[in-house]
């Protein structure tokens, strides 16, 4: 009986599972969770509708776009502002902007309940515009105020020599604009491609809805991806070469621009009303199980003794984590259920439905965590900037790159292999071996957990080369020389940085869509964003030890702010071997984990194509195809 049961909610679950975001994702950072959202909200006809169209589209990517300019702009280049503007050493000034970082990347869970539960998509997105325009503005204000920060030193100073440091005033202002800007960004990017979506949709003709959802996607990719790299190098360019009143007044303006086109084509939108969000449901699955924490459970695992919710066809819970399933057991249908078949109260009765997706989500916490450390490396973006700021980042006599701007081998490194592998290196490996080819997820994870590992290696010789040479130059106890060694030798880590956020968090992301139901796509989209933001916190914890242990008793801690005089490349070496540790974590968490849904399906496959009947299992769209054969 209960494995009749199991492989029935097996073959339930294999219908709403949702196919594998488009690799493209991952340069969206949390609008991957706008994606998901799109696929699970979009349920109202369009056919009949007034408002809404293709019309909207350019309102809606000229805010996205225009909000990922201004931000990814400050960011790169902050370092350099905060050590040589407000005085900070820099393993402060890291901090701050690794805590920044996390911020960034909680706030769009934040924001995804806001729009979920209480405020709407339009709503949301439309007070994130400001809140994103007034910390610009804010942050400008910094740069044009002579008193929003303290006084210069002498040119000739060093760090170590200039005694003038912050008010608390002078911090409450740049900490504010930091603040709203992520707040802004926390309303944005969860919202705005589903709320594109909304506009779009068209349920009463699917062919023709599937390619104009299919259009609006890839024009949402594309502007976001353009929109990174003009932060990267235009936006970089004007701070190193105009000044900070500059470089920071054009992302004001931007943010403007932003907050205009959206709010402008405010009558043409379709704004759907906020509904119950999903997290409240794991937060209701929680309480209730522990206020039955003493309930029996009942004799034989049937349905009638579970609340099955209307839409659902889930009987019975699963019996791995089998303390929840007491959330969903009708003691009393009469006092407990509705006559429409809801709970009467959803905080004392939870569906069956609710449970499994809360066990869907414990499951993966494990692997989950294993991808923080990639994070941790990749957040590592302060000390590549003055890194470079110490080389010759010339390309020809009259042209050099800026400090910030090298990040952006990462992000073209991205974009390239997600071109290779959809478009080479899958077609060529089916074509050697007759048949449909993909690397499993949990096997691109690791890999990318591998590459990783190398970057950091590479980045720490790459920082012995250049150090060794700046003592040779005679630049130890003079951090603002130019080393006689050019820049282009901090490209290999960034490349290997990004095949390996290439192969681990494009990975990550369809392991979770793979893995989850349907109810659960946002969850899976935003998991990524949140291992980055703990990353971030982790991150700075890391370095504060470091910089503690190191500089014990007076010595040139491994964090100095002379770069000469610092062990950048010992840190360096230090994250190779946590992530050496992470990848053997890792392995013990996949080989627990068990098979997942694409073994399953190739498994399935396999069965099938030798005409063994495997019950009414389904192979997620490999009917009539020939079957994948899945490089685990």
């Amino acid at each position: 009986m209960e494995d009749d049961n199991t492989k029935e909610k097996k073959n339930l679950e294999d219908q709403v599972r949702l196919p594998p975001p488009p690799p493209a994702a991952l340069l969206l950072g949390n609008a991957a969770s706008d994606a998901a959202d799109n696929q699970i909200n979009t349920d109202s006809p369009a056919n009949s509708r007034k408002q809404g169209g293709l019309i909207t589209m350019p309102f809606i990517i000229a805010n996205e776009a225009f909000e990922k300019v201004a931000s990814y702009g400050l960011a790169p280049n902050m370092i350099m502002y905060l050590m040589k503007d407000y005085k900070m050493g820099v393993a402060k000034g890291t901090n701050i902007l690794f805590l920044w970082s996390a911020a960034t990347n909680f706030t769009p869970l934040f924001g995804a309940f806001m729009s979920d539960s209480f405020l709407g998509r339009f709503l949301t997105i439309g007070l994130a515009s400001l809140s994103s325009l007034l910390g610009t503005i804010l942050l400008w204000l910094t740069a044009m105020i002579p008193q929003a920060k303290p006084p210069q030193c002498p040119t000739t100073a060093t760090l170590s020599l200039c005694s003038t440091t912050p008010t608390a005033g002078q911090l409450t202002l740049l900490f504010s604009s930091l603040a709203l800007i992520s707040i802004g960004a926390g309303g944005i990017r969860p919202c705005s491609l589903a709320f594109g979506a909304d506009q779009v949709d068209n349920r009463a003709n699917p062919a023709k809805n599937k390619r104009i959802l299919e259009t609006f996607f890839g024009w949402y990719y594309a502007s976001t991806a353009l929109s990174v790299l003009i932060a990267l190098t235009a936006i970089v360019y004007i701070q190193d070469h105009l000044g900070w009143r500059v470089g920071f007044g054009v992302p004001a303006i931007l943010m403007l621009l932003s907050a205009v086109f959206f709010f402008v084509a405010s009558p043409l939108y379709v704004k759907h009303k906020a509904s119950t969000s999903l997290l409240t449901g794991f937060a209701r699955v929680a309480v209730v199980a522990y206020k039955n924490r003493k309930l029996p459970f009942p004799s034989g695992n049937i349905g009638g003794w579970y609340h099955v919710g209307r839409d659902s066809n889930l009987l019975a819970p699963s019996q791995k984590l089998r303390f929840l399933n007491k959330a969903c057991i009708v003691i009393d249908p009469e006092i407990e259920i509705s006559p429409d078949g809801t709970a009467k109260n959803p905080w004392n009765l939870c569906t069956v439905q609710q449970v499994e997706e809360l066990k869907a989500l414990i499951k993966v916490f494990p692997i989950w965590s294993s991808g923080i450390m990639l994070s941790i490396n990749t957040s590592q973006t302060s000390f590549p900037v003055i890194q470079a700021s110490s080389m010759d980042r010339h390309l020809t006599s009259g042209f050099k790159i800026p400090a910030a701007s090298y990040s952006m081998f990462l992000v073209v490194t991205i974009i390239i292999w997600v071109v290779l592998y959809d478009r080479a290196i899958l077609p060529l490996a089916s074509k050697l071996r007759g048949r449909a080819v993909k690397l499993s997820t949990k096997l691109r994870m690791g890999l990318g957990l591998v590459v990783s590992c190398l970057s950091m290696v590479v980045a720490a010789s790459v920082e012995g080369a250049r150090r060794k040479k700046a003592i040779e130059e005679g630049y130890l106890n003079n951090p603002l020389g130019v080393v006689n060694m050019s820049a282009m030798w901090l490209v290999p880590q960034y490349v290997l940085l990004g095949l390996a956020e290439s192969l681990n968090a494009i990975g990550q992301i369809e392991f979770y869509y793979s893995e989850f139901p349907k109810t659960m796509s946002s969850i899976a989209s935003c998991l990524f964003g949140l291992g980055m933001g703990v990353a971030s916190l982790l991150a700075s914890v890391v370095l504060s030890i470091v910089n503690r242990v190191t500089s014990r008793g007076g010595k040139d801690g491994w964090i100095n702010d002379n770069i000469n005089r610092a062990r950048y490349d010992n840190y360096y070496y230090l994250l190779a071997v946590m992530g050496a540790i992470n990848l053997v974590y890792f392995g013990v968490c996949s080989w627990s984990y068990g098979a997942c849904e694409e073994d399953m399906t190739r498994k399935v496959g396999n069965n099938e194509e030798n005409g063994v009947e495997m019950g009414n299992g389904r192979s997620n769209g490999l009917e009539g195809k020939d079957h994948e054969q899945v490089i685990r």
